[in-house]
């Protein structure tokens, strides 16, 4: 038996996803050989990875396009492991294009995992309701998101929300001054606030640097580091010097090894506007570091009380949290948030979710 991984792309851009998939895989502990393809390329060396380089026209089958898509389909259901009995679909966007190729096979349970909200066309809903309950499964990475999907599909979605196995993901950590040291921080007790993500509007990067800004009038010690890369690196490297903020911020780009770095920091910030899950809560509080996060569904979802919220896109507001932050001290936050994450529950229903999810039929 095999298991084909199907990714939209590989890349940094699309990292947090493939964290995901990697984590589901690891998970299924029933000796089946995992396949994966990217149907836009982008991956890693490694073994068992199929780029197609296909387009996104292509993909989508826009223009002249839409007469091929009858051939790339064949193309893909020749390329089918023999011995496939599960496909992992990342989202709707490679569910629109593999599951015509999976209808007329009843013996391959197809799952689709949908890792954010997603606008959904009617022709989805027509999609899915070609296939059983049991031949698709469609999963979401927390309950807001598969409640919004359960009413947009009208049919069952399971709940995957994403966890790490809590022993080995802190130790990996790397301790606090050698934390500092590689990412250029001078040592010292300073206080540091942590953010990570890809430098997209969505983030709420720009909405965090003008808190910043307000923050360090009185505490000009204060440093922040961004890690991740993206298309808004420009406009936020003019904000930091508009705002004076050179010296004080540091955007040292994709790092590779950035869940070992968490402990760098005394409060790591998610600003978001939106987000499926958000994966640098779960990191961050099991490195011992408390969040600071926008008034979402979905970190209400994983806090509950124990949250330090700001609305989204409201500096004003942000700047008041990191104040509060500073001055309270990350200490009695983090042990509040961690017993809300519950990291070791977590875990345990994660892996038990993805290998039900995952069984053959």
């Amino acid at each position: 038996m095999s298991i084909l991984n199907v990714m939209w792309a590989g890349g940094t851009a699309f990292a947090s996803v493939q964290k995901v998939h990697q984590q589901v895989l690891g998970s299924v502990d029933c000796g089946a050989l995992v396949h994966t393809w990217l149907l836009q390329g982008g991956a890693q060396a490694g073994d068992g990875v199929l780029e197609w380089n296909l387009s996104s026209a292509q993909l989508k089958g826009r223009h002249l396009w839409a007469l091929m898509l009858p051939r790339m389909r064949a193309r893909f259901r020749r390329a089918l492991p023999h011995d496939v009995k599960v496909v992992l679909l990342d989202g709707v966007g490679v569910a629109r294009v593999l599951l015509p190729v999976l209808k007329n096979l009843p013996e391959v349970r197809a799952v689709v995992l949908f890792h954010g909200m997603t606008r959904l066309r009617r022709t989805d809903r027509t999609l899915f309701e070609q296939f059983s309950e049991t031949q698709l499964v469609v999963a979401a990475v927390s309950q807001t998101l598969a409640d919004s999907l359960q009413r947009d599909l009208q049919r069952p979605v399971a709940v995957l929300r994403s966890a790490f196995d809590p022993s080995a993901f802190c130790g990996a950590m790397l301790p606090r001054e050698q934390a500092r040291a590689l990412l250029g921080l001078v040592a010292g007790n300073a206080p540091v606030l942590g953010a990570v993500g890809r430098l997209v509007g969505s983030k709420g990067f720009a909405c965090l640097l003008d808190a910043f800004a307000v923050v360090t009038s009185n505490r000009p010690e204060a440093r922040l580091v961004i890690i991740g890369e993206g298309d808004a690196r420009a406009e936020l490297e003019a904000q930091i010097d508009r705002l004076g903020l050179r010296g004080k911020v540091f955007m040292p780009g994709h790092l590779a090894d950035a869940a070992t770095l968490y402990r760098a920091f005394d409060w790591v910030a998610i600003p978001s506007s939106a987000e499926g899950l958000g994966l640098i809560v779960q990191e961050a509080v099991m490195a011992g570091v408390p969040v600071l996060t926008s008034e979402l569904a979905v970190f209400r979802e994983q806090l509950a009380g124990a949250g330090w919220y700001a609305p989204s896109d409201d500096a004003d507001a942000w700047a008041r949290l990191l104040e509060q932050a500073f001055a309270a001290g990350p200490e009695a936050a983090v042990q509040a948030q961690l017993q809300a994450l519950a990291p070791e529950q977590a875990w345990q229903d994660f892996t038990a979710t993805a290998r039900r999810l995952l069984s053959p039929r």
